[in-house]
């Protein structure tokens, strides 16, 4: 059972993999023994975490990139190849929400900024499209490989506020459902593609949305997630540990085309 689950040696390049969530699954997956490349904008931050993960013996690999740029993208997937020998994994992990995308009392619904939206769907979706392009032909040529994508709640139902990127999430659960019947009817059955989709976890990118910013204490926000969700409280990183060593590993061999809820019970819960 252990061998099942095993991630040892997989060769892994992560996106966004110096973020606080995927920066978690990284350090898991280092510390299981697999090889990870930790490709992120921020430079800095992913050479932290590089060196952390390096330092407990682990393997990683930091790489700069922006998922915007197909050409960038091939760069970091051709540093990664050299580096690690191989690719196994793509981990889709670049996204995030912009508080200009995000109405308000002072941001009504008609005055979002048209550019705003397109910066946080271009993110997400077309960061998730482009580095599925350039790794998924490698695999197509290897006949095997998996990706997985990085979805959300949002995606199952649209919170308020943020349309953009619901929209752009719901996208990515699409796009996934898509990619993995397209690989596998084209391609090869060993390429898997499927996504998870984290509940509510504190983040950079909607700390300013769940809580105040000078007391901490939740906003009526995210009072309302908590009372939505049977589970009463925000995830941790950590918990999303065992559905991604479960996708990534041969534990789940003839599974293609999901998106598994991670969410404590949100998108369970009517609100009645």
């Amino acid at each position: 059972m252990k061998d099942l689950f095993s991630v040892k040696d997989k060769c892994i390049v992560v996106t966004g993999g110096a973020g606080v969530l995927c920066g978690a699954i990284a350090e898991d997956l280092a510390a299981a023994g697999a090889k990870v490349c930790i490709a992120d904008y921020d430079e800095k931050r992913a050479n932290a975490l590089a060196g952390k993960i390096t330092a407990t013996g682990g393997f990683a690999l930091p790489v700069r990139i922006n998922v915007l740029d197909k050409k960038e993208v091939q760069d970091a997937f051709a540093c990664a190849l050299e580096s690690m020998g191989r690719i196994d994994i793509l981990i889709n992990g670049a996204g995030g929400n912009k508080k200009e995308a995000t109405t308000s009392d002072q941001m009504k619904f008609f005055d979002l900024p048209a550019e705003a939206l397109r910066g946080v769907f271009d993110l997400n979706f077309l960061g998730t499209f482009l580095p599925s392009q350039v790794f998924g032909r490698y695999f197509a040529e290897q006949k095997r490989g998996l990706i997985l994508n990085v979805s959300s709640m949002n995606a199952f139902r649209p919170l308020t506020k943020i349309c953009g990127y619901s929209a752009a999430k719901a996208a990515v659960s699409n796009f996934t459902q898509w990619l993995a019947v397209h690989m596998c009817q084209n391609y090869s059955t060993d390429i898997r593609v499927n996504a998870i989709a984290p509940g509510f976890f504190l983040t950079e990118q909607n700390r300013f949305l769940l809580t105040d910013e000078k007391t901490g204490q939740l906003t009526p926000r995210g009072k309302t997630i908590l009372d939505h969700t049977p589970m009463g409280r925000f995830g941790s990183p950590e918990e999303l540990f065992g559905a991604v060593r479960w996708l990534l590993s041969d534990a789940s061999k003839f599974v293609t085309g999901i998106v598994v809820p991670i969410d404590g019970g949100f998108s369970a819960f009517s609100g009645v």
